[in-house]
């Protein structure tokens, strides 16, 4: 219900509501309010690339808006501190077995629209002579929580912490992030790796995890972790954002919870 209310609210906020168009005023006000969350330096900026073509800004929030009416989970924040609860389940999961996919192990699931979109992104990397090898998916609740554990048993739960998250602050139970090749710096390193940087985007998908931003995301550099958030977001992270997922989950969280002034 709070999700669902969340994304009618944000729906609101970009579209102004049932028979009245919010004032470009009012809009902007909605945005200065969300973007102060993220890092000053980069709210600056966002602002400043805004007031040179608002109407640009609120033609994707717009689209963003109308995916998230349709999807509400997908672009649904999720880190250390808005975590999931340990009932929430994907509905469409779908396995990648037996689909002409290179995948490290057997068993591995995402939700119908990141799969659709991975599906057009492997056959195009391939027609580039890419092999893009997916490692993880979906992962359930008790799944990251047996994995934290033996993360924490292992390293202690402070280094666990900066190299995987504990149960329901995962990515991967939304059904929407995979990691692929070897799950380790190497892959960076990669063609694959080098692929996705300069592609991923187009198809709808994004790095979570950047180097140099474990101050702000709480986790290590993962140049191995994607999700899908679908292309209007990734348009607008990519013009807005400086390409940083966390900010972009950041504004949209604070801007779902606005409304334009009556």
């Amino acid at each position: 219900m709070k999700t669902a209310l969340a994304v009618t609210i944000f729906t609101l906020a970009v579209l102004g509501g049932a028979g009245c168009a919010p004032q470009l005023s009012d809009r902007m006000a909605q945005v200065e309010t969300a973007v102060t969350g993220i890092d000053k330096v980069e709210a600056e900026a966002f602002l400043a690339r805004v007031r040179k073509a608002p109407d640009h800004l609120f033609t994707l929030l717009d689209a963003v808006g109308a995916e998230m009416a349709v999807d509400p989970q997908l672009l649904a924040r999720v880190d250390k501190s808005k975590p999931l609860p340990s009932t929430y389940a994907p509905w469409d999961l779908v396995d990648l077995d037996g689909k002409g996919l290179s995948v490290s192990k057997t068993g591995l699931k995402l939700r119908k629209a990141a799969f659709d979109a991975f599906c057009a992104m492997s056959a195009a990397a391939k027609a580039q002579g890419v092999t893009l090898t997916v490692s993880s998916a979906y992962r359930s609740y008790a799944y990251q929580k047996a994995l934290f554990s033996r993360n924490v048993a292992e390293m202690g739960e402070k280094e666990a912490s900066r190299v995987s998250a504990r149960p329901g602050s995962s990515q991967h139970q939304l059904g929407m992030a995979m990691d692929f090749g070897s799950i380790t710096d190497a892959f960076a390193d990669t063609k694959a790796s080098k692929w996705l940087v300069s592609n991923a985007s187009t198809f709808g998908f994004s790095l979570s995890y950047p180097k140099g931003m474990e101050p702000m995301t709480g986790y290590v550099w993962e140049s191995w972790h994607y999700r899908y958030i679908g292309k209007s977001a990734a348009a607008l992270q990519a013009e807005y954002f400086g390409g940083t997922q966390h900010y972009l989950m950041l504004f949209l969280d604070a801007f779902s919870q606005a409304r334009p002034s009556k």
